[in-house]
Formats: C-alpha cells, structure tokens, sequence
C-alpha cells in the first residue's frame, strides 16, 4: 500500500466517508470532526503535526493497530514522536470520551425497549452485563504478571466489565483491572451497582454470582439457571434460561464489533500503552 504522506493526512483527505470508516472506525467525516472539534481544546499545538493529524495518529493505531515505525513513516516523525502522541492522545481521548458514556434514565429506557425484551421481562431490564479481556504484552514485573494471568485464557489480559442497553447502546463501562480479577469481585468493586434503581432487571451471564448484592439494590439479577444438584430443570427455569441466553447474546454481540472495529482489541496491546497518567 502506498505510503500517505504527512501534508496529505488532513481534514480535507478524510473528507470521503469511506476513508474515515476505514483508517478511523468512525462511520463518517461529520463524525469525525464533530469528535475532532469536541476534544481540540485539550490537544496541545505542536509544530511537527497538527492536532487534527494527532488524532488521526490515535485513531489509526486503534483501528488499524499499525507499528509505530509505521506511523513513524507515514506522518514523518519519529517512533518516539509517535509512542509520546499516542500516550497522550489517549489520555485525552478518555478524559474528554469517557462521560459521554451515559446511563440512560427509566424513561428513556422505556421509550427505546425492543419488543423481544418487553415480551420477555416487561420493561423491567435496565442492562445486560459482561466482562471483556483483551490480551496484553507479558508484563516484566512479576507483580504485574501475577495481577493480569488469567486463567480463564491462559493469557496475560486486562478486562472491562461492559454494560449495555437493550438497545445495543454502550452504558456502562469499568476501568481496566488485571485479568486475574473474578467477574463477580470486578463487578463489586467497580461503581456499577450504585446505577441500579429499584425494580431494574440486569441481565448476566452465570460467572455473575452477585444477586446477593443487586438484591441489595431492590434490583433483580438475571442468569441462566444452574442445573448442579438437581437432575434436571423444571419446564418454567428451561424457559426462563432460554430467554435470558437469546436476549444477553447481544452483549456478546457488541462486544464482538468493537474488536472487528478496532483491530487492536485483538492483539497483544504493548504494556507501556496500558499505563496513563493519573486522573
């Protein structure tokens, strides 16, 4: 593929939608520059590249997850250059992002509840939850080895609890913990459960052994039935655990396009990419 020069990658390059679909994940130029024009105030102006070219930088590394020494040639600078601006940008990109991440109100949960889950639980699910792992670099320290061994890929990972709505949309997601942390034990020392208000239905998969503490919350948690004990399920706990696989598979489903989208989610992230800067 032919090099893109430096002069070239500019706002006017991204004007095609396709491009900015393809280098940036994001679906068009007015997105694009809607979230380039949202988080500029906080970019700092440089002389080598442009604050509109250090966020494509980032962008392309998240979705392409391109070398830096690739990065490096195309926007002519140095790997260093690129390994400082990707660090920062997304310092900055979660700073200004992050909030946009919202958990919805009742009201608005019930204006946009799909008929599959209203005939399954009423309007009662407020989100469907899941954790994520994606697999890192192994760590030199010994500590940091320990902390993100997860037995469960026989890898080296660091996992988000991830929450959506029932419309597929993004409402919750946890800071990065190391892959060793349980579902349950993430959950619990996440602030996932202080957005639950009474009467809500959270949907989870059975690594999820916290009804206990939803109950706390005068919500209700929701998993497949367990058949340890018994010598088979009743008819109604086969139905019920039915409904809940078909409805949280959509979590999964989210989860699966963001690491289609971001190519990075899908290979081994450096360590030194997993350390930001104190909030």
């Amino acid at each position: 593929m032919k090099t893109v020069e430096r002069a070239t990658i500019n706002e006017q390059y991204f004007k095609d939608d396709d491009k900015v679909k393809f280098y940036t994940g994001l679906p068009t130029h007015t997105v694009l520059m809607a979230v380039f024009n949202f988080v500029l105030p906080k970019i700092p102006v440089r002389k080598i590249l442009t604050p509109f070219q250090q966020l494509v930088l980032v962008l392309l590394k998240l979705k392409l997850n391109l070398k830096h020494k690739d990065l490096a040639f195309r926007f002519q600078v140095s790997e260093a250059t690129v390994c400082r601006i990707f660090s920062l940008m997304l310092d900055i990109l979660s700073t200004q992002l992050s909030p946009l991440i919202m958990w919805p109100s009742r009201e608005t949960l019930w204006k946009t509840m799909p008929m599959d889950f209203r005939q399954a639980f009423g309007k009662h699910v407020a989100v469907i939850i899941d954790c994520f792992e994606v697999f890192c670099v192994r760590p030199s320290s010994v500590e940091a080895r320990a902390q993100t061994w997860s037995n469960y890929k026989h890898h080296n990972t660091v996992k988000f609890l991830i929450g959506i709505t029932p419309s597929g949309i993004i409402s919750y997601l946890s800071s990065a913990w190391g892959g060793r942390g349980s579902d349950k034990a993430i959950t619990l020392q996440s602030d996932f459960l202080y957005k639950l208000l009474p009467g809500d239905y959270v949907l989870a998969d059975r690594g999820f052994n916290i009804s206990d503490e939803v109950g706390f919350y005068c919500a209700q948690l929701l998993t497949p039935a367990f058949s340890k004990g018994k010598p088979q399920l009743s008819v109604l706990d086969v139905e019920r655990s039915r409904k809940i696989a078909h409805l949280r598979i959509h979590v999964e489903r989210v989860i699966g396009e963001l690491r289609e989208t971001y190519s990075i989610l899908s290979e081994k992230v450096p360590w030194e990419s997993l350390v930001t800067s104190e909030k």
